[in-house]
């Protein structure tokens, strides 16, 4: 925190929230629920990050947790103020990243025979959990009606999830421990 910039302001008091470019919006806005569950995310992968993954993964989701950041910001922005926000934001190429890093996790994995339950070690368990919260913040940000958000956006939330979930089998392979197979009642 900076020295001297109290965190309280008390501006939010009457339920409201500021975004960057001035405008006020309720704390239950579209907006803020969809930027509010992009933070979620990311937080759910620095628990992840906490539970002692391997090198490659670690070094992707903190690669990953930066991007959230700045995605997070704009659509924390007054939409069509993104420009003034002087930041790089994410485009096809950080989607890509990830495609990478999905092809590069999946390498030596057994090959999916059925649906798997999150769970196996506690690795892959935080791993689904911060996949789940990145489907819930993609359904966020397509549920915003004050402005659509970016395409590039979209994509890559729906890029992470995917990366999550191989990252969860890769959490589990690494530590010798079985992916846990959904077997449908009944079956």
């Amino acid at each position: 925190m900076l020295r001297g910039v109290k965190l309280y302001t008390k501006t939010g008091d009457d339920g409201t929230t500021g975004l960057f470019g001035g405008a006020r919006v309720k704390k239950a806005s579209l907006r803020v629920e969809a930027y509010g569950t992009v933070d979620e995310t990311n937080a759910a992968i620095g628990v992840a990050r906490a539970t002692g993954l391997e090198p490659f993964t670690d070094g992707v989701l903190a690669g990953v947790q930066v991007d959230l950041f700045t995605l997070g910001a704009e659509l924390a922005c007054v939409p069509g103020k993104e420009a003034k926000m002087s930041m790089k934001l994410l485009d096809a190429a950080d989607a890509e990243r990830l495609e990478k890093a999905i092809d590069d996790a999946e390498e030596g994995l057994p090959p999916l025979k059925s649906f798997v339950l999150p769970g196996g070690s506690a690795q892959a368990a935080a791993l689904h959990l911060a996949r789940t919260v990145c489907r819930r913040a993609e359904r966020g940000v397509l549920a915003l009606d004050d402005a659509p958000a970016r395409a590039e956006i979209v994509v890559y939330l729906n890029r992470l999830s995917d990366l999550l979930f191989v990252l969860a089998r890769k959490a589990n392979a690494t530590l010798g421990v079985a992916d846990v197979p959904w077997a449908p009642r009944g079956a």
